[in-house]
């Protein structure tokens, strides 16, 4: 798989949930596509011209303001427009441009689910690298069995940052984060387990 491979999803409605409020509501999405696996160290080098890595990991420990950034340089180094105009820590959306994006967090859900209802699309020891596994860091992308879209490692392995604030009203300008990671324990791995941190 290359460093930007993706998977064109159709058209589609998913329900997000939020349990703390105890509120649900139903989104209609546009057709999208999304990367195949996540974007790998290996892939994250290569694109911002760093050199050095050639691990098929997923590139883990960036803030949310990285994932944007890395977006921006894909789209850049594709001749695409970037999608994010960016002033400091403020950064705009700008829904036109045909550049690379992080999902929205109902694109992200609806992708990982895949068609399915439960909280994981199969059973996590085939499909996800998790507390189970007793492995010490991200692993190599791929290796466990995709969703029914053909998507790998949307849950376990690491979280990914999705565009939503996590709850404005609780934590400020906090950003989504979705699908647990290699040191979480099932409960966590899951397609309805939401998170968040600071954007920086």
């Amino acid at each position: 798989m290359t460093a930007l491979e993706f998977r064109a999803l159709p058209a589609g409605e998913v329900e997000l949930h939020d349990a703390r409020r105890g509120l649900s509501r139903s989104v209609e999405l546009e057709p999208f596509e999304i990367g195949v696996v996540p974007i790998t160290q290996a892939g994250y080098a290569q694109v911002l011209g760093t050199g050095g890595s050639a691990s098929l990991a997923p590139a883990a420990d960036l803030s949310w303001l990285d994932a944007v950034m890395f977006c921006n340089s894909a789209s850049v180094r594709d001749g695409l427009p970037p999608v994010y105009l960016l002033n400091e820590e403020s950064v705009a959306w700008q829904t036109d441009a045909g550049g690379y994006r992080l999902p929205t967090e109902a694109e992200w859900e609806y992708a990982c689910r895949a068609g399915t209802t439960g909280p994981q699309y199969g059973p996590l020891e085939h499909i996800a690298w998790t507390a189970a596994d007793e492995v010490d860091q991200p692993q190599t992308v791929g290796v466990k069995q995709p969703n029914a879209y053909g998507l790998h490692d949307t849950l376990g392995n690491v979280w990914e940052w999705c565009w939503d604030l996590l709850d404005p009203a609780r934590y400020g300008n906090y950003r989504v984060f979705r699908g647990g990671g290699f040191a979480d324990k099932r409960w966590s791995v899951r397609a309805s387990t939401r998170r968040g941190g600071a954007p920086g």
